[in-house]
């Protein structure tokens, strides 16, 4: 009689779970009496019959369906197995973790900006996030109609109106079209918010959006690049002696040639301004020093002349009774000998 027993009994689980696999159904099966309900870790089961959910079932762990399962049924409660019948079900299990998925713009997606009549050709990459949001929705717009669902069906689905979304973001956010890095966050904020929109119609919940980097054109790239450079020099002469001694450092500019020659004449036309400028400067101080110097001796000459008095021979008043002079020899008033 055990032998019988065992013969209709089975094992209801997810045999071949796989990481990719948002969905399996285990279908067009009988479940016999004493069947067991096995649930793993980020595994949902649920019952369906006839399209309809008959219960969901989250707790992991291995379960009798005959006393543990059917009578929480929503319309099973009543059924009873007979010694050789089954109940057919449905049973979709559900992947219940978050997946993450790179994503990456298949061609460059034109941008509109003023720059360039065209459009600026830009490729982005980056990654996303989801999980099933809603099993009643999911069931009714997908797995009513297939046996499993993988994340690469999500993935085509999302990057088949990505380009479009990365258009309206980076036209709305991207400021500076030339360094769309720093509005990334803003971009992906919105790309996301969108892509929830359109996911939330099949169960699916876009739980995060991530823009890693924009990339441009190799001649763009070259340009900014370049462009970069002279700003953090903040000289263009300064630029070019860096370039060249980096030049003739590495081995790029070396030999007898013309680059080499050309290379050697901008250095020295170079150092030689440079020592030109600096004599300027140093001789421009000298003479201001020495100008200085030769005003503050006429003034002190000056001070001396006046106090002695005139010429310096003949002072204005007698030494002796301080009588005034008019230019005499004598003084007029106590005939003292003047100069």
């Amino acid at each position: 009689m055990g032998f019988f027993k065992n013969q209709f009994s089975n094992v209801v689980e997810w045999e071949e779970f796989r990481d990719d696999m948002i969905f399996w159904k285990w279908s067009n099966r009988e479940i016999k009496k004493g069947s067991k309900l096995i649930i793993r870790s980020g595994q949902d089961a649920i019952f369906l019959n006839n399209g309809k959910v008959e219960g969901i079932f989250e707790d992991e762990g291995s379960f009798n369906i005959d006393s543990e399962i059917i009578p929480f049924l929503s319309t099973l409660k009543g059924f009873k197995f007979g010694f050789n019948s089954g109940m057919r079900v449905e049973v979709l299990f559900v992947n219940t973790k978050e997946f993450t998925v790179r994503w990456g713009t298949q061609s460059p997606v034109l941008i509109p900006t003023p720059q360039l009549p065209g459009g600026m050709p830009i490729r982005a990459n980056g990654t996303f996030n989801f999980k099933v949001s809603d099993y009643v929705t999911l069931i009714d717009k997908i797995a009513g109609i297939k046996q499993s669902y993988l994340v690469d069906d999500v993935k085509i689905r999302i990057t088949s109106v990505l380009d479009q979304l990365l258009m309206k973001w980076i036209s709305r956010e991207g400021k500076d079209m030339f360094n769309l890095q720093a509005n990334a966050s803003d971009i992906a904020r919105g790309i996301q918010e969108d892509l929830d929109m359109q996911m939330m119609d099949i169960g699916i919940g876009i739980t995060g959006f991530q823009v890693m980097s924009f990339n441009y054109p190799q001649e763009i790239q070259d340009m900014i690049t370049k462009t970069a450079s002279h700003e953090m020099i903040g000289n263009l002469q300064k630029y070019q002696q860096v370039s060249m001694t980096d030049g003739i450092s590495s081995g790029k500019v070396q030999g007898g040639g013309a680059a080499s020659d050309m290379a050697g004449m901008m250095m020295g036309m170079n150092m030689a301004n440079e020592m030109m400028k600096n004599m300027n400067q140093n001789n421009q101080n000298s003479n201001h020093q020495s100008s200085n110097s030769q005003g503050q001796q006429q003034n002190s000459n000056g001070s001396a002349s006046q106090s002695s008095g005139g010429d310096g021979k003949k002072p204005n008043f007698c030494p002796n009774c301080g009588a005034k002079n008019e230019g005499a020899n004598f003084c007029p008033n106590c005939g003292q000998k003047l100069g």
